[in-house]
């Protein structure tokens, strides 16, 4: 799991706000692995693990979003099968509690792979997904970076929560990545960033690895991020950590952009790349022991 790229140095949040991260990554954890422990996909997994955050109002993604310029709250996500390279995406959704189950549907049920807006809002309402209004997604924390963004207020020293994401590999060795966010504060209607862009931010392929990004989505788009760690991969052979750390610690600040990633690869090699002084992120491993990375100095930058 990751919970978005920024900095966070030791002394910078409260010992209760502290346990919150944490105990929401764990939480997060134990709901994606308690399914690949029952036999089920790591698409199930990574699913159910976006979807704890979604709920979790510590991070950006559907009820702790970021408020956009109108005071509105617009969320992102994607969601791709590492074993046929299935995908399925949502951009500028309103009114879904959990945009990568939207993400999901629109994979499965739609013929699509991206769908945006009202229409996206919808095909949820089709599918029978219950209707969410705009109020369960306001929170005061992030109410106020908004009103201090209008006010001309340089950003907060701290810069934490930014997108959630989860990669997973199963029993059978299948590979799945899935992303959401809820975009930047105060940005302009409509924007949209890498997290629910195919190859941008997110990739799985069963041959290579699933990433999951968080970071300046702009250069994440231009830079094909997701999709180049793969194909170094495929193409090169580059080992995971390798590949992650040159796109995401080379490539993508040549661009002028910062960010991170989670990468994995089949054989459960975990990456953790980023250029930001810190990766908000958590991992468990087979034998059952979960690990949760908040503060700057806790994460490798690869």
């Amino acid at each position: 799991m990751h919970g978005g790229a920024g900095t966070l140095p030791r002394g910078s949040i409260s010992a209760e706000e502290e346990r919150g991260f944490r105990d929401g990554l764990e939480r997060a954890l134990r709901a994606g692995v308690a399914l690949i422990d029952a036999g089920r996909a790591s698409l199930d997994a990574v699913e159910a693990a976006v979807r704890v955050l979604e709920d979790d109002p510590h991070f950006n993604a559907g009820r702790g979003a970021v408020f956009d310029a109108d005071g509105g709250h617009e969320l992102d996500a994607s969601i791709m099968d590492g074993r046929d390279l299935r995908c399925g995406a949502v951009a500028g959704v309103r009114n879904t509690r959990n945009p990568i189950s939207l993400a999901r549907l629109v994979m499965e049920r739609s013929g699509h792979v991206m769908m945006a807006g009202s229409g996206a809002d919808i095909f949820a309402l089709r599918n029978g997904v219950p209707y969410t209004t705009q109020d369960h997604f306001f929170t005061r924390r992030r109410w106020d970076a908004l009103i201090a963004a209008k006010d001309g207020q340089p950003a907060a020293a701290v810069a934490i929560g930014e997108t959630v994401g989860a990669v997973a590999v199963d029993r059978n060795g299948d590979v799945a990545a899935a992303t959401s966010t809820g975009g930047m504060t105060n940005m302009l209607v409509g924007r949209v960033g890498d997290s629910p862009v195919i190859g941008a931010g997110t990739y799985a392929d069963n041959r290579t690895l699933a990433i999951s990004c968080t970071g300046t989505g702009e250069g994440f788009i231009r830079g094909v991020a997701a999709y180049d760690v793969s194909a170094l991969m495929e193409y090169t052979g580059a080992a995971v950590q390798d590949a992650a750390a040159r796109v995401i610690t080379e490539k993508i600040p040549a661009l002028g952009a910062t960010g991170g990633a989670i990468a994995l690869d089949p054989h459960s090699i975990l990456a953790t790349p980023h250029s930001t002084p810190g990766l908000i992120n958590g991992y468990l491993t087979r034998d059952g022991t979960i690990v949760t990375r908040l503060y700057d100095d806790e994460t490798p930058t690869r």
